[in-house]
């Protein structure tokens, strides 16, 4: 259907949302302290995409961790989650299992492109 979003986990939080706010102009739509994960995550409107910028304690550089520096996944929305997972599964694809998003309860997993790039695909 559409791009989501693209998330990025930053090395330096204050120094990212101030590239990517002030710098870029980007507009906030929520920044969230995740205190269990002592990370924050600020959600940034792109038109009608976002680009989620995360924090970590330490971060390592990306080897193949999709905790890692840099562009953390791309993510794709589609209307029937189970459809697509089905479609996926059928052409041999690994996926992760589903997993519900703690904040807006939609449905989402994780598989890997042939180059190992992580992606997401997201249930609106």
């Amino acid at each position: 259907m559409r791009i989501h979003h693209v998330a990025i986990i930053a090395s330096d939080y204050a120094r990212a949302k101030d590239f990517y706010t002030r710098i870029l102009g980007l507009e906030v739509i929520r920044e969230t302290h995740r205190k269990e994960r002592d990370s924050y995550k600020l959600d940034l409107k792109v038109g009608e995409v976002q680009i989620e910028l995360f924090s970590f304690p330490d971060p390592p550089q990306r080897l193949t961790n999709p905790e890692a520096r840099g562009l953390r996944h791309l993510c794709f929305a589609v209307a029937d989650l189970d459809q697509m997972r089905a479609g996926l599964l059928d052409h041999g694809v690994e996926l992760e299992e589903v997993r519900v998003d703690p904040t807006t309860g939609k449905r989402f997993f994780f598989f890997r492109d042939p180059d190992g790039l992580p992606l997401e695909i997201y249930e609106e």
